[in-house]
Order: structure tokens, then sequence, then C-alpha cells
């Protein structure tokens, strides 16, 4: 049975049951100090040096093979630093002469496939994440970690029987039930259907707050980031290219690049004249850069608007699409070969083929020197 398979209203049912409380514990920090790792074919991480703080929920965003993934592993102990070091409350974890192991550690980490035993029910799975206790305690904790999930009345099925959805939330009772320090969770919802994503994500996050727990989450989906994190490491090409709270990520981004991963945005080029570059929706200021300079002016869909009165440049609306809250025109400006894409709400809708004005909210505007 695939993620698809489970039925939104079945999932639903299972959310609306009295759950149990994940139950606290004992936060821990993470640090990185000028950590690196290679293998003997590339550099895969530089320099990175980042603290995960206690009982924060960090996400390091990026795009694939930009390294975000081993950091996980160096953080787990799954792999060891070749530079570097790594202390988990201020212990040295990983260094040049130190290595503690995965299972002395106290971190809970959740794969990106689950890593469920195939040949052990939902019960015994949650079980094998306890050891030094009782076979009894073990079993009452495991079947605490399953009601808080909503997954108690399944104990005795096997992974084969479940939903995607119902083996991720499997691996995060797993994961939570030794009340880990630190919970590091590996792109844990990209294998789920979009309608369950968003509920099983708002699950897990509550169950990851209740818990007060450290947690870490590698993601490639910036919107993802931004509804998880208290916390953002923007990672690219195996370094930390900006860090921040969501908000200021999203509107600060250091670069055109870190801009771009956060939203869509029409791209303009021009030369700085008199404190202005000129774009197809009229100037715009350019505070700090000199004139002369070549920059790329980035402004977000969102940010170009109807006129309310006779202010803005005319435009020609090749396309409209209605999306439901919203509605994508494409615009033709004079002189600008390539379309110009508002994205406007459905208050007033505008019908393709009319000609209309537009302005620009400064606020969905960045510019930056060209590379």
């Amino acid at each position: 049975m695939s993620a698809q398979d489970e039925p939104l209203s079945q999932l639903q049912a299972q959310q609306a049951r009295s759950h149990g409380r994940a139950g606290a514990s004992f936060a821990g920090a993470i640090e990185f100090r000028a950590v690196g790792f290679s293998t003997a074919r590339a550099t895969i991480l530089h320099d990175i040096s980042l603290t995960f703080e206690a009982g924060r929920i960090t996400c390091l965003l990026g795009p694939s093979g930009c390294g975000k993934t081993t950091v996980l592993r160096l953080a787990a102990g799954v792999a060891r630093p070749t530079a570097g070091r790594i202390l988990l409350e201020g212990r040295e974890v990983a260094g040049p002469s130190t290595f503690v192991p995965p299972e002395q550690r106290n971190v809970g980490l959740m794969f990106q496939d689950y890593a469920l035993f195939p040949h052990l029910t939902v019960l015994q799975n949650v079980v094998y994440g306890l050891y030094a206790v009782s076979t009894e305690d073990a079993r009452k904790a495991a079947l605490t970690a399953l009601e808080r999930v909503g997954l108690v009345d399944l104990a005795d099925r096997f992974p084969n029987r479940l939903s995607g959805g119902e083996q991720q939330r499997v691996a995060l009772a797993r994961a939570i039930v030794p009340r880990p320090q630190v919970i590091l969770m590996d792109e844990p919802f990209s294998g789920l259907d979009q309608r369950l994503r968003d509920h099983v994500r708002a699950d897990t996050l509550a169950v990851v707050r209740e818990t007060r727990s450290t947690a870490v989450l590698v993601t490639h989906d910036p919107m993802e980031a931004i509804e998880f994190a208290d916390y953002i490491y923007l990672m690219r090409s195996g370094g930390i290219v900006q860090r921040g709270t969501p908000q200021e990520l999203y509107s600060e981004p250091r670069d055109a690049a870190a801009a771009q991963f956060f939203a869509s945005y029409n791209l303009f080029s021009g030369r700085v004249q008199g404190g202005q570059v000129a774009t197809p929706l009229g100037p715009v200021a350019a505070t700090g850069h000199a004139d002369g300079s070549t920059v790329d002016v980035l402004v977000r869909p969102t940010a170009v608007a109807l006129s309310p009165g006779h202010e803005g440049v005319e435009a020609y609306v090749l396309e409209s699409r209605f999306l439901g809250e919203h509605q994508r025109l494409s615009l033709a400006f004079p002189g600008h070969e390539t379309p110009v894409i508002a994205t406007l709400d459905r208050s007033r809708l505008v019908s393709q083929g009319g000609a209309h004005r537009f302005v620009m909210d400064e606020t969905g505007i960045h510019i930056f020197k060209k590379p």
C-alpha cells in the first residue's frame, strides 16, 4: 500500500482520536566547529560552523547534493568528519582524536525511507528503539508513543500492511520513544502524497514540540522549512550560504540564488543611473549600488499589482489563469520581450486580452549586483 492509498478521511479520523502526549526530553545542543567531510573523490562539506540550539527546530535547506544529509549523518554519528569538531551539549563527540558512536549520543534519527524492519510488527519496530530497560517497560513506552501518533490500534501489523503515512508515523514513534535529546529527520515527508503531507507534517510538528527535543529537519522544500522551522540554514555546494529565521531568509535573501530558492521572481537586468534602475514597470531605487554598476532586479509576481488609478505602466494581458484564491497573469510590457508574471488575489478578476495599468510593491523587490 503506497502513501497515496491512505484516504485523507482515514488520516483525519486517526488524528481526531484522543492521543496521549509525547514524553518530554532534556533537549541538547549540537555544535559544528569548522567541520569538513571529504571522500577520495570529492569534498562534500567544507568549513561548516553551525549550532542546533537546544529545544529549537532547525531546518537544513538546500538543493539535492548540497551536503545537508551529510551534516545530519555527521550529527547522528553514522559518519565521521574528516576535519573539525562536533560537540553535543559541550562534550566532544567527534574530532581528530574522538568519536562517540551513535548509540551513545542519545539522538533519534528518522530516515527518508523510514527504515522499518519488514519482519517486525509495528510494536516491535518501536520497541527496537529501546535498550537497557526491561521488556515490560519497553512495551509500555512503545505503546504510549504509538498512542501519541495515533497508531496504537495497528501495533500488531507488519510494515507492508501500512500506508506511507502510517509508516512515517511509526518511524516518528520509534524516534521519540527513547526520549532523545536531539531528533534528526531526513526528508521524512518527501514520499507522501501532497494531501497527506500537510496533515502528517502538522502532527509531526506537534509531537516534536511536545517532546521539547532539539529537532533538525533536512528538506529541499522552502515552504516546508518556513512552516516547520524556528531557524534555517540555507546550504549550497557544501557550505552555509545564509542563516536566520524563516522571515529573515524570505524577506532579506543574501543573493539572487537565495531569493529564487524561496520564491519565483521576474528578473530584469539594468544599469544604475541617478540612483535608479529602469524596469518594464518603471524605475526602481537602487539604494546601495553605485551609478554605472550593472544589477539584477528581482520582482515577486505578488509585487505586481493593478493600479488603482492612472499610475503605473500599461501592459497587455497575454494569459489569465484562475488558481482558486489567486489568479496568475502573463503580461506584455512595451519594449520588453519576456512576459512578466503577476499573481493577484481574486477580488478583481482580470480577463485575457485586455490592457491594464500595473504598479509594483517595493517590499517584493530585491536588487543584487550582477555577478
